[in-house]
């Protein structure tokens, strides 16, 4: 027991605790072992990735608006080295690139900021967002306690926290930043440099701290992050993977919990449910976690030839803001009800004494408490994957479904279960344009005999320097009649072995084949059978790369394109041309010539598009914006791989003829972000790198105005029901019960009902059907619904006259349409 004075410290404490950030202080950023604490005052955070360059400043109001109201209090991002300085010495914080701008805005939303400096970054970006000249810089080993690398490192560093201080964006300074990372997942590599990977990382540490920012440094996946750097986790579940803070005095920070798996050319779509990634949040905070952070909130776009190795263009499409900025339901309802639940045990995590109890059916309660106060709460976990428990704790029982995590704020009242969604669903809609595109063509020649500049073919990344994807690789033979064979029945064939990352093949001006590596194996084999002539023969390479690599060790080391070329099946034997004199030409003429602007385009003939073109064939046309202020996208169908502008931005690589298992493309849909067009005629260019045939092209609009709500009898009510108010628990609503909540985003109303069951509808939002057991309450919804722009149905209002046996959970499933 304690006493009365114990107990009225224990009180004053928690008060201090609370005091607003705004009162008092210096800004202060600091930490101890439950928390940071800014400006005195400790925090629970909940952040969220939202990377600047893969949206648009007309975007960022929007997303940093809908992070704020999914919960979120704090905002990280990276810094893009090569972004920012492609050119050594010539710098561009212009447009998307505008660092400062971002992170004011950030702060006027009166959120914080995590600063990613890096310099190395991987983030599926191209190069890990280290600039390509460095790789050329003499006696360079990237990562590593290397003084060409140190010196250029160091100059960004001190570039990028000087530029930032002069705005007083660190929070000592008033700004937002209360966070600041140095490196990036180095642990992954660390051990391939041996000592001077150990002696890089205590010399990166102390690079940071000499800065002088005033707020903590951050190591991410860094167990030996020097003090006073502290080292954090990332990974889909830090609650039970992360082995802690390596020194007692540290918080528990989690930089990075994957929302999905960004996604590589070549894959199926990838998924991570909101259940799953609630239990890993609740899981964070039930076990002395103090800030989440989550990779990505919103992904965005590629915009451009930024991504890396194989990455498409479309990043993390599956976070709570897809990649066009638009919520998707459930992910974002219920992490936001998550973070609300966690915050309304603010006070005894923040101050509370933990402890961890066994109960039965394998259930473990995590209990704060502050002792000699009713301030208390409990996270009841039901790890079984499998079965449902019910737990008994404190002489109340309660459910559990399986692999969950029930909040009770008061030890008492479940708010929240992870498993449990009460957040609305919704589907995603691609609206095609109405509007018929007149599309025109321009076939590139197929170079031939560019002068020999080399024996053999030179490697590609050196080649282009990253200003291209594309080189032209060339050389001739000559052949007698005797080379030939007089079978028609046997051609010679063309075998050119590549480190990657594709190609296509032409002979004597004609296409002959196509070949592509992968993320998992960049390199590749090219056969085919062509025909060749008595006399003098051309062979053409067009070597692509798709993006630069972005991890593991030793980067500057890493090398593409074609390093075997033959040719089987002669009279003669098998012919070797890897050093027969090959000659070089970087970029495709259309590149050069900006065919993708209105003053490029002009510099060449344009053709109508009668039939497929051949191969490197561009195609241009103008459309008309879809109305309203709805996201815009483009499906390329009919066409291969290639790139597209419109109005001479590069809205990144598609690849529609590299399917996944699933016989699919990895992407269909292509962002055009609304800043890019104008009223009147946009114009669309696309380079077609295979040919192809671009009349079923399709411009669209984005929404996702078919909203949904699916739950039980069984269901608790929302979390938004319940605040804590003079240290006590207190439901805000006159009646809390379970409903179905339904709202349009964006000003849109309720305009149609499409889908209302009660009993065991089944499906998922977007395709529903009426179970065995299901009546209609159609007219009641449209009652309470038709013309709003939210609605909420109680489920005490819902007709219960089923068909139902009592052994079935009773659901209420929705489903409605948004519009203007």
């Amino acid at each position: 027991m304690m006493n009365s004075r114990q107990v009225l410290l224990s009180l004053a404490l928690v008060a201090l605790a609370l005091v607003p950030a705004s009162a008092g202080g210096n800004n202060s950023v600091t930490y101890d072992s439950r928390s940071l604490i800014v400006n005195g005052r400790r925090e629970l955070l909940f952040s969220g990735s939202i990377h600047y360059p893969r949206s648009t400043p007309e975007m960022w109001p929007d997303l940093i608006r809908k992070a704020k109201a999914g919960g979120l209090n704090v905002i990280q991002t990276y810094v893009f080295w090569n972004l920012h300085e492609p050119v050594q010495g010539e710098w561009d914080f212009e447009g998307n690139k505008d660092l400062i701008k971002f992170i004011k805005l950030i702060g006027e939303h009166g959120m914080y900021v995590t600063l990613r400096v890096g310099p190395f970054i991987q983030a599926e970006w191209n190069h890990g967002g280290l600039p390509y000249w460095l790789r050329e810089v003499p006696g360079i080993i990237f990562r590593s306690d290397n003084e060409p690398f140190k010196t250029h490192m160091k100059a960004y560093v001190e570039k990028v926290i000087n530029m930032v201080k002069e705005q007083n964006l660190f929070a000592p300074q008033g700004g937002p930043i209360i966070l600041a990372q140095i490196e990036n997942e180095y642990n992954h590599v660390q051990l391939a440099y041996r000592h001077l990977g150990d002696s890089y990382v205590q010399w990166a540490a102390h690079l940071a701290i000499d800065l002088n920012v005033n707020v903590p440094w951050i190591m991410c996946k860094q167990k030996d992050a020097p003090d006073p750097v502290i080292n954090t986790c990332n990974g889909r579940h830090c609650g039970d993977t992360f082995t802690g803070p390596n020194k007692p005095y540290k918080p528990s920070l989690w930089t990075e919990n994957w929302t999905a798996q960004y996604r590589v050319w070549g894959d199926p779509p990838s998924q991570r449910s909101a259940e799953d990634i609630a239990f890993s949040i609740a899981r964070f905070f039930a076990k002395n976690g103090t800030l989440a952070n989550y990779y990505m909130y919103h992904g965005g776009t590629n915009f451009g030839r930024t991504s890396s190795i194989f990455t498409t263009t479309r990043y993390y499409d599956e976070a709570p803001l897809d990649e066009y900025g638009l919520q998707r339901e459930p992910k974002w309802g219920h992490l936001r009800d998550v973070h609300k639940a966690i915050r309304l045990c603010r006070k005894p995590l923040l101050w509370g004494t933990p402890s961890t109890q066994l109960l039965d059916n394998g259930i473990e309660a995590r209990v704060y408490e502050v002792p000699g106060t009713k301030i208390c709460a409990a996270f009841l976990t039901n790890n079984d994957t499998n079965e449902a428990h019910v737990a008994n704790f404190r002489g109340e029982k309660y459910y559990l479904p399986p692999k969950s995590i029930s909040v009770l704020p008061d030890c008492k009242t479940v708010v929240y279960n992870t498993d449990t969604i009460v957040s609305q669903h919704n589907a995603r809609n691609f609206v095609p344009s109405t509007e018929q595109l007149s599309w025109t063509m321009y076939s590139e020649a197929i170079p031939a005999n560019v002068p020999v500049d080399s024996q053999g073919p030179k490697e590609l990344y050196n080649l282009n320097k990253d200003t291209t994807d594309y080189a032209w690789y060339t050389t001739s033979i000559n052949l007698s009649p005797s080379d030939l064979s007089k079978r028609k029945d046997i051609r010679p064939i063309l075998r050119i072995a590549s480190l990657g990352h594709a190609m296509h093949a032409f002979v004597n001006g004609k296409f002959v084949a196509s070949a592509h590596g992968s993320h998992v194996e960049k390199s590749f084999i090219l056969e085919a059978p062509i025909d060749l002539n008595a006399g003098d023969n051309t062979i053409s390479l067009l070597a692509m790369t798709v993006g630069l690599p972005d991890s593991g060790a030793y980067m500057e080391h890493r090398f593409a394109g074609p390093r075997q070329i033959t040719i089987l099946g002669l009279n003669t034997g098998t012919l070797d041309l890897t050093n027969n004199g090959w000659g070089h030409k970087v970029a495709l003429e259309g590149e050069k010539l900006q065919l993708f602007t209105e003053d490029g385009l002009k510099q060449v003939q344009w053709t109508p598009v009668n039939v497929p073109g051949e191969a490197v064939t561009w195609y241009k046309t103008y459309f008309i914006a879809p109305e309203g202020q709805d996201p815009v996208a483009l499906r390329f169908t009919g066409l291969g791989k290639g790139m597209a502008w419109v109005n001479g931005q590069g809205i990144g690589r598609y690849w529609n003829n590299y399917l996944s298992p699933l016989m699919k493309p990895s992407q269909n849909e292509y962002h055009v972000p609304r800043s890019f067009l104008k009223q009147g005629q946009n114009l669309l260019v696309v380079l077609a790198e295979d040919g192809g045939y671009p009349q079923k092209v399709q411009v669209l609009s984005v929404n996702r105005d078919t909203i949904c709500s699916s739950i039980s009898e069984f269901h608790p009510p929302s979390v938004g029901s319940w605040a804590r108010k003079d240290n006590k628990l207190r439901p805000v609503l006159d009646s809390v019960n379970p409903s179905a909540d339904l709202k349009c985003a964006n000003g849109k109303k309720i305009v149609s009902i499409e889908f209302a069951s009660y009993g065991d509808p089944t499906g998922i939002c977007g395709s529903f059907e009426e179970g065995k057991c299901s009546s209609s309450v159609k007219s009641l919804i449209e009652n309470q619904c038709l013309g709003k722009v939210e609605c909420s149905v109680p489920m005490s209002q819902v007709n219960q006259n089923t068909n139902c046996g009592a052994d079935i959970t009773k659901t209420l499933s929705i489903q409605a349409k948004c519009s203007h």
